[in-house]
């Protein structure tokens, strides 16, 4: 995936779909936080409060994280 900023939204093109999204945030720190790995719910709120100042629930997380699953952008393990 390729990512450019763009004001309050990132710009994502997925390769393998050829398709653009645009994001807000926390979608794009989620997937810099995954990129090349698989974790768990618990597991990714961590790392993103690791790297992010991070705000909200784990279900609020576990709902974006279906958002970015339902875009094809993320996998479910």
């Amino acid at each position: 995936m390729a990512a450019e900023p763009l004001d309050a939204l990132v710009a994502i093109y997925h390769r393998p779909s050829g398709t653009t999204h645009l994001l807000v945030e926390p979608a794009p720190a989620i997937l810099d936080v995954l990129a090349g790995r698989w974790l768990d719910l618990p597991e990714l709120r961590r790392a993103l409060s690791d790297r992010y100042e991070v705000s909200g629930s784990i279900a609020a997380l576990a709902e974006r994280l279906d958002e970015l699953v339902a875009a094809g952008l993320v996998e479910r393990a």
